[in-house]
């Protein structure tokens, strides 16, 4: 009788570790099994699979095999893997007895206790316990406000579902503090099956009137009037918490950024929220006005393209 290369049957180097083996061990057993495998001659097969694992698995068996082509030493002995006791009572499959297959593997798993059949009772019992079909899970986006984010709310919504006519009125708690791209999971809510997949909603913001959003910080473009950057003033800074009073400094250029902590979106670490100033030039609309700008272009040395 030839020898059998179990190397080959697995599909793995003689140099493989033993993680490998068991590894490749798992994908074919998934594949070959003969309760859930549609593949012809499936049954020969996962036996050759379970009878190269069984040698290949055990560190003795498997130094005994890579030296004199046995897995119990014998060099006269290099053909094939003696079946166990009472395994010769004949059957079409491999000698391993009559009776059903669902019966063998009930006994292959009670000597799992005993580790003789390492690493398949996790295969093959997730396999026959057949659990029922789970739907697909789907993700639509969402369109929410930024207060909604910086509060947290409860809405209404109407939501496209993938692959359906229409839309779906789904109640949605929008969580405090969730971020654009931040997905809320509805269970239950997403593709048909025996168990129906979940609806992941993606979060995207509502585009606002005066604050743009990076991640989870605010900014603000807040305009003010010359003089108020000129001599300094007490600003009235709206943020989505409410109004917060800051003082400027006297002299402060257009373009200047300040710093509101923790005045972004909350969270564990909230983000904060940044204001950039932007002087407005009031047009020289009556002969008042203008006889202004007139006498401060007459007493004022300023020049702002100094530098050029």
């Amino acid at each position: 009788m030839s020898k059998k290369d179990y190397y080959k049957t697995l599909g793995v180097n003689r140099n493989a570790s033993s993680a490998d083996i068991k590894k490749q061990y798992r994908k074919l057993a998934r594949k070959y099994h003969p309760d859930v495998s549609k593949i012809n001659n499936s049954e020969a097969k996962f036996k050759d699979i379970n009878e190269a694992y069984d040698v290949l698995k055990d560190k003795e068996k498997r130094t005994n095999y890579d030296r004199f082509g046995s897995a119990d030493g014998n060099p006269f002995q290099g053909g094939g893997f003696t079946p166990p006791p009472g395994g010769a009572r004949g059957s079409n499959f491999g000698g391993f007895g009559q009776g059903s297959f669902n019966d063998i593997f009930d006994n292959m798993f009670k000597n799992s206790r005993s580790g003789q059949f390492d690493g398949q009772e996790d295969v093959f019992t997730r396999q026959q316990r057949r659990q029922p079909q789970k739907g697909q899970d789907q993700t639509v986006p969402i369109s929410v406000d930024l207060e909604d984010s910086y509060h947290g709310a409860h809405r209404s919504l109407n939501v496209h579902i993938p692959g359906s006519a229409g839309t779906k009125k789904l109640k949605v708690k929008i969580p405090k503090g969730i971020k654009e791209g931040q997905k809320i999971r509805l269970s239950g809510q997403g593709g048909a099956g025996q168990i129906k997949g979940d609806l992941f909603l993606e979060v995207k913001f509502n585009r606002h009137r005066h604050f743009t959003i990076e991640g989870k910080n605010i900014s603000l473009i807040l305009p003010i009037t010359p003089w108020e950057a000129a001599l300094g003033t007490k600003l009235s800074i709206p943020t989505l918490g409410g109004t917060v009073e800051m003082k400027l400094a006297a002299n402060t250029q257009g373009g200047k950024k300040l710093r509101l902590k923790g005045r972004g979106l909350p969270g564990k670490d909230a983000g904060d929220q940044y204001v950039v100033l932007q002087i407005m030039t009031p047009e020289a609309e009556t002969d008042e006005l203008k006889a202004l700008y007139e006498k401060m272009q007459e007493v004022s040395q300023f020049n702002p393209r100094k530098s050029f």
